[in-house]
């Protein structure tokens, strides 16, 4: 019977959905377990990378339900915000990027694409065709009962009251806050939203008020205020598209970016009049703090998108700034066109205002001759400038002109300096991004000042609570704790609502729409009763029946009775024991998650464990959909069946680790995966006794094997090691197979029935990561499926140290003569092997009993006159003895202490002429044995000497 992945992958998906084997109910036997995994967001289709996400878990969920819990594994559709709706959009205007990634990347029929034109056509195509049957191709033993998506109207209910009880126990608020803003949707987004800049950051920059002749306000940008003493000129791009706007009643110039970047940060703009480049340059401006005038120079580096277009220059302190103030000398002839002196621009020198220790009077000028920096394209003059700010910040004091601040170090000062001279009015402050972001519509994300209603995250006792649950989470791995507590550290007020968009209006303010990772906190809750809601009409789901869900009968004055028997199913489930997600949602949704979990649930119903997956690599790239360099699980499963595919995501690294799809890998893993399963076909069809036989040891040794590999395993497993577990499970028991193959004679009865026993174990250590070829086999073997079986238990009366000691030594000899051969090229006839002499014996004992000393041991031995009478033999002796003493462990040295060395190899002398096809002799050094090529002299305990002829 050959190995056909699609009629097994076929016959046993129909199984378990007629039986519905996943479905988990609380009545059902077995303790509960809860395991859940974001819900996927379907704008597109589901690629391998998905795929690993949600097989994981169900890798373990599969594991505990073989140990006998009760498991509960759903999943949901998460639909709330706009980028369903941006392409829904984009595809409606033809935009070509688009329709070929619908086209080519996830094969949408040409006349479906009709039915992608409303957003939840769009979401449902990708819901049924891609993620769904993709999920029901890998097997994934999820509970579909109890599917929902973010739109539904009574999913909608729960968000409602849970937006409710935070606003009553005042930890939501409404007021002013930074927003991601599509200028293109005119509406905030998030990081899910994002095509670009999803690791974006908030950044103030301080605005510094320059001004010209006739008062108006030429705002400079900067992140290092505390330099201002040390301008020297401006730079503008005399290309570039400027406005004299009222800035906030102010007669200001800036870029025209700038102008819409500041008024969508809450301030008042209108632009009086257009202005370019060209004609800034030449004009001067003052110094806010030194009163000094300062020249406005051309720079094509200046870049009019970022903050106000206007750049101070500070050459003594920034390389930047430095080798463009030099570039600018260099071409100062060419500044006559705007009416510069070339020899005003030549005059310009740096002004130093702080000291460091290791630099001269200008240490941009030292940092640029360090890295040998030759113009502002060379990319040592980053590192320079990291370099020299990294350094200034943490070192740099201010010179006697900064009064107060005079001899302070930067660090220590820059926030105060700042705030001083807002205070004054000589700085302002803007905010950009740390980085480009771009909306998935396509559209530019600017900073925005919004009124909007954000949760209060930066609450001190929420902050407590949420950081006493994190001290408790299972955290895998756990070097992971403290990136969620720094999260709690730093995270501030959170806005969660946006201008329109997929998802539940804010209950009261229905303008507004919960954002996708607000009303994605507890849905896990939601799962527990899901299934059960169809009944209840959702105008009845109001604030007292939640109450009455969550927090029992005590908790309202008439409790519902419908609420208080879905109770019983939530508390059946909660807490959730373990949440599989990507690593890089620790900083937003994980985080909430806890947080929520830890403000609306009492503490024993907390989140009990998170386990983090690492990112998924293409032939050695970033995946990435919008290019169309995925691989979808569909197309794979066609070509390599689904227990390739979920052997090969399982096994090429642990969970949290990075992988790389590569296709000539999981091609070699459906190779082992065909041998295996013709391997297991082979003893499933040999005739073998129901009741164990007699057992000789290599069938011990085998079955010893088998439980460490058990151990291993469950060990594993329990820890989220998958890749461990399934090395574990194939590859290590396979060369333990391989072995015994070897040395066993596979007629006889005992060998058939340890081959028998072994494959049911092994088939079931393996059903969490092939359960189709796993439960197939194992019907055939045993008349039940492998997940029917259970998980094997580690049978500790097998587990025999001495016989897998001594089988180690016999593997140790094959291998030694092995490279003999190897080395040689010799075809041998006889083979001598010399055990060591009785005296050697001694001087191991010896050793063993000393522990691994020279010097001790040779103390010891050295009283003994045979031994003494030895001397460098002796010596010699001693040193390579404590070298493999030093080696083992004491369980192995003990049984080592009491074997017989020369029975172990002389029991196994017919298996070594089989080996070798030679005549093979065992031989005692001591013995005065037949020694023709004067080998039996260099025996050493364990390490027989080896002759061949």
């Amino acid at each position: 019977m050959s190995y056909d992945p699609a009629s097994i992958e076929a016959r046993w998906r129909d199984r378990w959905r007629q039986e519905g084997y996943y479905e988990a109910d609380p009545e059902d036997d077995g303790d509960a377990t809860f395991i859940t995994v974001p819900y996927p967001y379907p704008s597109g289709g589901m690629h391998v990378g998905h795929a690993r996400t949600y097989t994981v878990p169900d890798v373990y969920a599969r594991y505990r339900r073989l140990q006998g819990d009760n498991v509960l594994f759903p999943i949901a559709w998460h639909v709330t915000g706009t980028p369903i709706i941006g392409a829904v959009e984009r595809l409606k205007k033809g935009e070509e990027e688009q329709l070929s990634v619908l086209r080519d990347t996830y094969n949408v029929p040409e006349d479906t694409l009709q039915d992608l034109e409303t957003p939840m056509g769009f979401a449902r195509y990708f819901i049924e065709e891609h993620y769904k049957k993709g999920m029901q191709q890998l097997g994934l033993s999820v509970d579909w009962r109890r599917e929902f998506t973010t739109n539904d109207e009574r999913y909608s209910k729960f968000i409602t009251w849970q937006y409710r009880t935070l606003k009553e126990r005042g930890l939501l608020e409404k007021g002013l806050h930074p927003v991601k803003f599509c200028t293109n949707e005119n509406n905030p987004v998030t990081t899910h939203d994002l095509l670009e800049g999803e690791e974006a950051e908030f950044q103030e920059y301080t605005l510094v008020r320059f001004r010209d002749s006739e008062g108006t306000v030429l705002p400079m940008a900067t992140l290092r205020p505390e330099t201002v003493r040390g301008v020297t000129n401006a730079f503008v791009d005399p290309d570039g598209e400027y406005v004299r706007a009222e800035v906030d009643g102010e007669e200001w110039v800036v870029s025209a970016q700038a102008a819409e970047k500041l008024r969508l940060q809450d301030h008042e703009v209108e632009v009086v009049e257009e202005l370019g480049g060209a004609e800034l340059v030449g004009e001067r401006v003052t110094n806010p703090i030194t009163d000094d005038e300062v020249l406005i120079l051309p720079a094509s580096f200046v870049d009019t998108d970022n903050a106000t277009g206007v750049v101070m220059s500070v050459p003594a302190h920034s390389p930047d700034d430095y080798m463009a103030l030099q570039e600018a000398k260099e071409r100062a002839d060419e500044m006559t066109e705007y009416g510069i002196d070339p020899d005003e621009v030549r005059a310009i020198e740096p002004v130093p205002i702080l000291t460091i220790e290791g630099y001269g009077e200008v240490p941009a000028r030292d940092a640029v001759e360090e890295y040998d920096v030759s113009s502002q394209e060379d990319p040592a003059l980053e590192e320079a400038t990291q370099e020299l700010y990294n350094r200034e910040f943490h070192q740099g004091t201010l010179i006697d002109a900064y009064g107060e601040y005079a001899g302070e170090t930067v660090e220590d000062v820059r926030e105060r300096f700042r705030d001083d001279y807002k205070d004054r009015g000589a700085f302002g402050s803007m905010q950009e991004f740390t980085e480009e972001v771009v909306c998935r519509c396509g559209g530019a994300v600017e900073v925005a000042k919004q009124e909007t209603w954000f949760l209060r995250y930066n609450d001190e006792d929420w902050k407590a609570k949420t950081k006493r649950l994190v001290e408790g989470l299972d955290a895998i791995p756990d070097n992971t704790r403290e990136q969620y507590t720094h999260t709690v550290d730093w995270l501030n007020e959170w806005p969660c609502i946006r201008n329109y968009g997929l998802g539940t209006r804010l209950p009261w303010d229905e303008d507004f729409v919960i954002e996708p990772l607000s009303d994605s906190t507890i849905y896990m809750a939601y799962y527990t009763i899901a299934h059960r809601l169809d009944d209840i009409p959702p105008e009845e789901m109001d604030q007292a029946f939640f109450d009455t869900l969550f927090y029992g009968a005590d908790a309202v004055e008439d409790p519902d009775e419908r609420a208080l028997s879905l109770r019983e199913e939530w508390d059946h489930w909660y807490p959730v024991d373990y949440r599989v997600s990507a690593n890089d949602l620790i900083s937003n949704h994980l985080t909430f998650y806890l947080y929520h979990h830890a403000e609306l649930f009492d503490e024993r119903n907390w989140p009990e464990g998170i386990t983090i997956m690492g990112m998924g690599l293409l032939e050695g790239q970033k995946m990435s959909s919008s290019k169309g360099h995925v691989v979808l699980p569909g197309e794979a499963i066609d070509e390599y069946g689904a227990d390739t595919v979920r052997f090969f995501l399982l096994n090429s690294a642990e969970p949290w680790q990075d992988y790389d799809w590569r296709d000539e890998a999981v091609s070699s893993a459906h190779g082992q995966l065909r041998r295996f399963y013709n391997r297991a076909t082979e003893v499933i069809e040999q005739d073998a006794p129901d009741d164990q036989p007699d057992l000789r040891p290599i069938d011990e040794w085998l079955l010893s094997k088998l439980q460490g590999v058990v151990r291993e395993a469950t060990e594993a497993l329990e820890g989220f090691e998958t890749r461990t577990a399934s090395q574990a499970a194939f590859y290590a028991m396979e060369e333990h197979l391989r072995w015994y193959r070897r040395r066993a004679d596979m007629d006889r009865e005992g060998a058939r029935w340890t081959l028998r026993h072994v494959l049911s174990q092994r088939l079931r250590l393996l059903a969490p990561f092939t359960p189709y070829l796993t439960n197939e086999l194992h019907e055939e073997l045993a008349g039940e499926s492998a997940e029917t079986a259970g998980w094997p238990d580690v049978d500790e009366a097998r587990e025999d140290p001495t016989v897998e000691v001594r089988e180690s030594l016999v593997e140790s000899l094959t291998d030694d003569i092995n490279d003999i051969v190897d080395v040689t090229g010799t075809d041998p006839e006889v083979v001598r092997v010399y055990t060591a002499a009785d005296w050697k014996r001694s001087v191991f004992e010896q050793v063993v009993e000393t522990g691994p000393d020279v010097g001790a041991v040779m103390s010891e031995v050295m009283s003994d006159p045979d031994l003494r009478e030895r001397g460098n033999e002796v010596n010699q002796l001693v040193q390579e003895l404590v070298e493999f003493v030093r080696e083992q462990d004491d369980d192995r040295l003990a049984i080592l202490e009491a074997a017989d060395e020369a029975d172990v190899y002389a029991d196994a002398v017919g298996f070594y002429e089989r080996e070798f096809d030679a005549d093979v002799r065992v031989l005692d050094e001591g013995a005065d044995p037949d020694d023709p090529g004067d080998k039996a002299g260099d025996a050493v305990p364990f390490r027989p000497a080896i002759h061949i002829e």
